[in-house]
């Protein structure tokens, strides 16, 4: 029943100018249409060069026309939620549920412990009552480092928390705050003092934990002020083997558990649950339904918030900006989590790899909150306990707060009881025949099970909420290096094919998701897809420049136009759109790069091992992101200076695209303008792609740091690129097999001066009875009748020869027997384009030779397979006719002796009748 007087908690506003986009998207479609009509329409032949590239093409646009339409619904109703903290305070400041907040790591050397306590610090000091407040952290590295690391900060907190309370302190990560604060503070401020003193602790705590982490061991003197430390001496023997290991440094229920200020601490838990080799643990997937289960026994909070080891908090009120969703009068019954974004505080002025996800975060995701609810993205998100274990879905929900905070308060056990109890809960073997990590938790078994978290609680009719407030609520570290990102970028997208596969949303969400939420999930689900049409349209058009077949209309037809308007509104809404979010200029062109180069790369292998385990030959991997940078990266990061220095299977790719692209757009311009109307979209093309790689050019040729192109890396791209390069240019043999009576002609038409004509034949039979040797003559005559070659009674024969002259040569077989003979007949012509040109550049002309020498060697290898092929037709006819021969004459010669058999016996019969006769008489 509505409540009178009844004020929203938060609100939903939609986004400004959406009619204006909406017609001008629009308009976009309709040109997408004309294009596809004329890509429809203007197929070549069956026999025209460049058919099959022209209808690749129209399955690349096909496919980008599908998924253009799927971001247009992420951007057709985009909202925007604001919430009102002051009246939850009003209503509901002495009803304030309990909140538990769960931190994942998983390894003390590529997640540094220091990092983590930070992050620890940042979300024990929210300004929330601290009696109501757990803080967990999963140990997946099992390292009494991290142990050691939290314990230290278990003793700062005790006049960090104080501290900013007392002034209001943002952010509350010690690190972060410290770093913001350029200038030092006057010895005449108001509390200078406490500042020298907070800042003198922490860099104390600090220097303890990155020196115990750089010897790999804590002081000898810990040992012994905390019983958890001996856990590592009675059951540790490695991080994959290991029992459990759950210590309560803080229990808030201990009224001595305070701070200098006599103020109550947030209770603070460490748990490193059970690892077996034999026991699959489901990564961090298994370690979040390990903290669940740990928590639901010590603190029981009906709020979960879970954020990465590398996302400190940054805004102390996220807590109150969640439970404005949650606690909503009218709007709440149905939300099971809000999700704030990811926000990064190392990315460059720029952006150089695009590592903001600006995009996604300001635009997409508020569209897909439109449409039912966001995604759940792992980390900075706050959910409802009940619903992430499984409840049903059901139109008079209501949370009680107040009813499930009673219920663990009666709860009354001391610390080793608690420990001891929950401690089984994080064994290996719990979750055996049980719903965990089908119906309950996180879901196993992808690389991105957040997401799949998510979709799953989506299916069953809750919904989520995207909250992206002014201040950042959780800032972390993005990757400082190409490889890094790449990889990140391939693991996620590895994990959204896998949901498409496994858990299509068009079919898993039913009915529950809208069609349109649905079709938003499958935005994120299609990421890996887009590398096949993109990687085509970076390959096959370049190429084709080379054999100057126009693969797109001319720049005088009316067609072009279509494509002009396409490719101009939407890369000028694009950075229009990446501008009004915050970027700029330049930072949308890096994010174009990076485009380019996750969906050739990063992409292309997801996919590729997406199929292995579908074929079950690859298996799932979880790969942690460093967050460890070396000096001299990190200096070349901020000046905003691309990093290839890793011998990665991703940098072959990209630098065979970038080689290919710039050795095609060469060749190209020195055919003169005269082709710029015909093959003018392909330069363009082929343009903008060198233009993308002007770092990874200079990576291979200018510079010198450890950042470059490793040598091996530009090896393989170069022999990789001579060869695509030379196989497309390869002209198609015309090779055929006919019967000649007495004498046949072919003319084939050379279309370039100087080409190589490679010729082969061979008779394959004869019809004569008893097969004669004499073979076949071939005269081989030029476009003016010019005799060019002469063969005369030869059974098969391999030969080249120049041509000076473009237009038909002649091949004319005579056959001088009485018999008809079978012959296999082949010829081939070698063409690279403006030979006569390149050649006198001396930079290109090493390039050129190789290219030559790496030609006539497949050209060589075609002929012989075919002329193999050829003699061993003749061979096994050969060998056909002597059997049928031998057959013929054993069957003769059995005949005759037969019959010679016969006359013999007869011829006895007669001369005993005539002797017999002569004896009577």
């Amino acid at each position: 029943m509505e409540n009178e007087g009844y004020v929203p908690l938060f609100e939903t506003r939609q986004a400004k100018g959406r009619f204006m986009y909406r017609a001008f998207s629009g308009s976009i479609l309709m040109a997408i249409c004309m294009i596809l009509v004329y890509r429809a329409t203007h197929i070549p032949q069956k026999n025209d060069q460049g058919r099959w590239a022209w209808i690749g093409l129209f399955g690349a646009e096909i496919w980008f026309s599908f998924y253009w339409i799927l971001t247009q619904l992420l951007r057709w109703n985009i909202i925007y939620r604001h919430t009102y903290k002051n009246r939850l305070s009003n209503r509901y400041e002495a009803e304030l549920p309990k909140v538990d907040i769960f931190v994942c790591t998983a390894d003390p050397v590529r997640e540094p412990p220091i990092m983590v306590i930070n992050t620890v610090l940042s979300v024990m000091a929210y300004d929330y009552p601290p009696e109501k407040l757990s803080i967990y952290l999963s140990d997946d590295g099992c390292s009494i480092i991290t142990f050691y690391s939290l314990f230290e900060a278990f003793h700062f907190s005790k006049h960090w928390l104080p501290y900013c309370r007392k002034y209001n302190v943002e952010p509350r990560s010690p690190a972060a705050y410290f770093s913001s604060m350029h200038k030092p503070i006057d010895a005449n401020h108001y509390h200078s003092s406490d500042f020298a003193f907070i800042k003198e602790r922490f860099e104390e705590m600090q220097h303890r934990i990155v020196t115990s982490t750089k010897l790999g061991r804590i002081p000898g003197e810990v040992h012994d002020q905390h019983k958890g430390f001996s856990e590592w001496k009675s059951s540790y023997t490695s991080k994959d083997d290991h029992d459990t290991i759950l210590q309560i440094l803080i229990d808030g229920r201990d009224s001595k558990a305070k701070d200098v200020e006599g103020c109550i601490l947030p209770s603070l838990v460490y748990l490193a649950r059970e690892k077996r080799p034999q026991q699959f643990h489901n990564f961090k997937a298994g370690a979040m339904n390990a903290l669940i289960r740990v928590s639901s026994k010590i603190s029981n909070g009906p709020i979960i918030l879970n954020v990465d080891c590398d996302m400190y908090s940054n805004n102390p009120q996220s807590i109150r900006d969640a439970l404005c969703c949650f606690m909503d009068e009218k709007k709440s019954q149905d939300i099971a989590f809000v999700q704030f974004p990811q926000a990064f505080e190392n990315v460059t002025k720029n952006d150089i790899y695009g590592a903001s996800l600006r995009v996604i975060s300001d635009v997409e995701s508020p569209g897909l909150d439109a449409l039912g609810g966001t995604c759940y993205i792992g980390t900075g998100c706050f959910h409802q306990r009940e619903i992430l274990c499984g409840k049903k879905y059901s139109l008079d929900y209501k949370a009680n707060w107040k009813m499930q905070d009673n219920n663990v308060a009666k709860e009354q056990e001391n610390v080793e009881e608690l420990e001891e109890k929950a401690n089984v809960l994080a064994s290996c073997t719990y979750e055996m025949n049980s719903q965990w990590g089908k119906e309950m938790g996180l879901r196993y078994g992808c690389a991105v099970e957040d997401i799949l978290t998510g979709l799953s609680i989506h299916s069953r009719g809750w919904k989520s909420v995207f909250l992206n407030p002014k201040r950042k609520a959780f800032i972390g570290m993005a990757p400082t290096t190409l490889i890094d990102t790449l990889v990140q970028h391939n693991r996620w997208s590895e994990g959204w094919l896998q949901i498409m596969l496994y858990n299509c949303p068009l079919i898993y969400g039913h009915p529950r998701m809208n069609l349109g939420h649905r079709l938003g999930y499958c935005h994120f689900c299609l990421w890996a897809c887009n590398c096949w049409s993109t990687l085509y349209y970076c390959v096959i058009p370049s190429l084709y420049m080379l054999k100057e077949i126009s693969l797109f209309p001319k720049i005088t037809s009316t067609w072009f136009l279509f494509f002009a308007y396409v490719i101009i509104a939407k890369y000028s809404y694009s950075l229009g759109e990446f501008i009004s979010n915050g970027g700029t200029a330049l930072g949308w062109w890096n994010e174009q790069r990076m485009w380019l180069y996750k969906r050739t790369s990063a992409y292309l292998l997801a996919s590729i091992d997406t199929l292995l385990k579908l074929c079950g030959i690859s298996n799932m991997k979880f790969v942690i992101t460093s967050k460890v940078v070396d000096e001299d990266v990190s200096q070349r990061y901020e000046k905003e200076i691309m990093e290839f220095g890793v011998a990665s299977p991703m940098f072959v790719i990209l630098e065979t695209l970038a080689l290919m692209n710039l050795f095609t757009l060469i060749f190209t311009l020195k055919m003169g303008y005269g082709i710029i109307n015909k093959l003018g979209l392909q330069i363009l093309l082929c343009v903008v792609l060198v233009l993308v790689n002007l770092p990874l050019y200079k990576g291979i040729l200018i510079r010198k740091d450890k950042g470059k192109v490793p040598t091996s890396v530009t090896i393989k791209s170069i022999f990789i690129t001579l060869l695509v390069v030379l196989i497309i240019n390869l002209q198609p043999a015309i090779g055929l097999r006919f019967v000649i009576d007495r004498a046949e002609c072919f003319s084939h038409n050379v279309q370039f001066e100087w080409d190589t004509v490679h010729v082969s034949f061979v008779v394959i039979k004869s019809e004569s009875p008893w097969r004669s040797d004499d073979g076949v003559d071939l005269v081989v005559k030029g476009p003016e009748g010019d005799q060019i070659h002469d063969t005369h009674d030869k059974i098969s024969e391999k030969f080249d020869f120049t041509a000076h002259k473009k237009g038909p040569f002649s091949f004319c077989f005579t056959n001088k027997s009485p018999y008809h003979e079978t012959i296999d007949f082949d010829v081939q012509v070698g063409h690279f384009t403006y030979y006569d040109q390149h050649a006198k550049d001396e930079h290109v002309k090493p390039l050129v030779e190789q290219i030559e020498k790496l030609g006539q060697s497949l050209y060589n290898i075609q002929f012989e397979q075919h002329w193999l092929e050829a003699q061993t037709d003749r061979q096994a006819l050969v060998n056909e006719a002597m059997s049928k021969r031998a057959i013929h004459k054993a069957v003769m010669e059995s005949f005759a002796l037969v019959g010679a058999s016969v006359l013999q016996i007869y011829l006895l019969q007669r001369l005993f009748e005539r002797k017999l006769g002569t004896s009577r008489v």
